[in-house]
Order: C-alpha cells, then structure tokens, then sequence
C-alpha cells in the first residue's frame, strides 16, 4: 500500500545566547490528547495551511518555501506567544495572537496594524519526510531563528500544555531520565543543537551543510533493527535501535 500524500509544515527553532554557557532554545509540551506526538517535547510548528500559500503567491521567491516560513512564523506566535519575523509596533503581536487564534489569517492581521513579515530572519536548517509509519506522514521544513529581546513564551493551553527555554542538552538529558519524550526527529536535531555554542554556530552549520530531505530507513544490524539517517548531514548521531526510538 502506497504512503499517504505528504503534509507541508515547518517547524521554527528559536534560539536564545547566554551570558555564559550553552544556547537556550523554545520547547513546548503538546497536549496527551493530540493525535501526533501527543505527549511529547517539540519545537513550536505545525501544518501550512492554504492561508499560509495564498500570502507567498504574492512574493517572489520559492512559494513552497516561503509559505513554509510564514506558518512557522504563524504558529510560533498562536503556540508560544513569541514574535519571530514580524515587524509590527510594539504591543501589536499580542492582537496579532489574538486574531489568529479567531481564525484570521496572519498576513491580513499584519497588514493590519501596518506590519511587515521579515521571512529573511528565518534561516533554513533541516527537512524531515518519513515514509512507511503508521501515523501521518508531515513533510517539515526546520528553520532557525534567534529569540527577540526579551521575549518569554506563553502556553496557548490547547494544543500545547507547557513553553519554556532550555539548552539542548537539558531537554536530552530529561528525556534520557524519562521526565520526558522526545521523538526521532527532535532528538535528532537536539543532539545536533546541542553541539553549538552560540546562535551564530548554528548559522554557520546549516550554510555548511545545505538542506535536503531527511528520510530515515530501517537497517539490521548485527545486535538489532537500527532506524538510521544519512551520516553527512551534520548529525552527530545517526542511528537509534528501532525498539528504542519514538515515531510520533
């Protein structure tokens, strides 16, 4: 039986330096009763809607991409209350969140307040498309992004029951003491995070190793079933016994 046809989403990661130590990035903690990944740490994303499409048809550039960025942008601010790649007056992202959760679409509530969107702040990192699960099958697009000064989230109380920051580190380390889930794709991309020192590192990563889609396949090996990705696209680990990894 052939997949299912692919969902477009993008999934924002929002970086935040420290005075000294490691990166804090955005997580939130999607609600147990949501279909995909229910229970478990993510970054803020989520599916690009036709709205999302119809605001990048009116831009030059690859419309898949930047209808991408405007989602990621979009549910960011509906997840966690943070603006990232709006140029709004102050105070405005707030009646921006606000229209969205109504249902308004966020090109027209940009406009609105005589705003902007800023897709050029948002810098591509990774594309996820797994084949062959059982669940829906989501074609993400990941992006970097760094924090507004300043900015603390706010949980939207729906879809998502918890937003904070925390290193990369932090949250492996929670997953690996079963306080809590992280599944393949995310951990993956935690442990890639985790090796960068600043936001800047980053940048410099995803322009040293240019984005091509990303779709792990299973592979036995002599102990066990391995679910593995490609070892040169900048992962640090590319393998996770299949009985052991978390598929959404």
């Amino acid at each position: 039986m052939p997949d299912p046809e692919p969902i477009p989403a993008a999934t924002l990661i929002v970086m935040r330096d420290a005075r000294s130590g490691p990166p804090e990035l955005l997580m939130v903690e999607r609600s147990r009763a949501m279909v995909f990944a229910g229970g478990a740490l993510v970054f803020p994303g989520g599916r690009v809607d036709p709205a999302d499409h119809a605001a990048a048809d009116v831009i030059e550039g690859d419309v898949n991409d930047l209808a991408a960025r405007i989602a990621a942008i979009r549910e960011t601010l509906e997840e966690a209350g943070i603006a990232v790649g709006l140029d709004v007056p102050d105070g405005a992202a707030t009646s921006v969140r606000a229209g969205l959760h109504a249902g308004d679409a966020l090109s027209g509530l940009v406009a609105g307040h005589v705003g902007a969107l800023r897709l050029d702040m948002l810098v591509p990192f990774a594309r996820w498309l797994p084949r062959g699960v059982p669940h829906r099958i989501f074609d993400t697009r990941f992006y970097l992004a760094r924090a507004p000064r300043g900015a603390e989230p706010l949980v939207d109380g729906s879809e998502n029951v918890r937003a904070f920051w925390a290193t990369a580190r932090d949250v492996l380390a929670a997953a690996d003491a079963g306080e809590a889930m992280l599944i393949f794709p995310t951990r993956r991309n935690l442990e890639r995070l985790a090796t960068f020192a600043c936001y800047a590192d980053a940048v410099a990563d995803a322009a040293a190793h240019p984005v091509r889609t990303i779709t792990p396949w299973t592979e036995t090996r002599d102990d066990a079933d391995y679910l593995c990705i490609p070892d040169d696209a900048g992962y640090p680990v590319t393998a996770e016994r299949l009985d052991q990894a978390v598929r959404a």
